[in-house]
């Protein structure tokens, strides 16, 4: 359906007003709120695959989330009157002593084109902090960010901390940022370590099945 297909074109484009205007006028025409919502996801998911191959890049990313975010608070109150579960919710933030988040607004982004919802703790948050958030909101996973070698040592504290509280097993953690790697997410025990945003999204999809 063209409109369908402008809505998520325009996504792309980063054109706000214009995916605003269609997205109300596919509200007018009856259409339900879950296949409008299908339509801004898969131009968000175009989005995440051309920023996972250097074809466009963060202010893209960003200009393209505003957009989507234009559309999805028309659909917000149809799609909870549709009874329209999110694919899960993601408790996300940069943890203590880092003050670092523009990775971490990027994966939000990505996560929430990706059908989730997402708790943003933002950032400097302690392991009680994400403890409190994952039992208040009954997340599936938590994805934490550092962008510091001095800070990344505070993941393993706060898997320490959900590990003390028997939340372990509730949850998958993720962890990213610059100086992350795969062997240090094996070594804090972590599930998952991904190298940016857009396969940040994807993980946390595989996570849920």
């Amino acid at each position: 359906m063209k409109l369908l297909t402008d809505i998520s074109e325009m996504l792309q484009k980063g054109k706000i007003n214009d995916v605003k205007a269609l997205t109300q006028q596919a509200i007018d025409q009856g259409l339900e709120a879950s296949v409008i919502l299908d339509s801004l996801l898969d131009g968000m998911g175009n989005i995440g695959m051309k920023f996972k191959n250097n074809e466009v890049f963060v202010p893209e990313v960003l200009i393209a989330a505003r957009a989507m975010n234009g559309g999805l608070q028309l659909l917000a109150p149809l799609l909870e009157a549709e009874g329209v579960e999110p694919v899960g919710k993601v408790v996300i933030g940069t943890v203590k002593g880092d003050l670092h988040d523009i990775g971490k607004n990027l994966v939000k982004m990505m996560m929430v084109g990706a059908g989730f919802e997402v708790i943003d703790l933002g950032v400097d948050v302690s392991p009680e902090k994400f403890v409190t958030a994952i039992e208040e909101n009954n997340a599936d996973i938590v994805a934490m960010s550092a962008l510091l070698t001095t800070t990344m040592t505070n993941m393993k504290a706060v898997i320490e901390a959900i590990e003390e509280k028997g939340l372990r097993d509730r949850v998958k953690i993720m962890i990213g940022g610059a100086p992350v790697t795969e062997s240090f997410a094996k070594e804090i025990g972590a599930d998952r370590y991904t190298p940016d945003a857009a396969s940040a999204a994807t993980t946390a999809k595989e996570l849920m099945m």
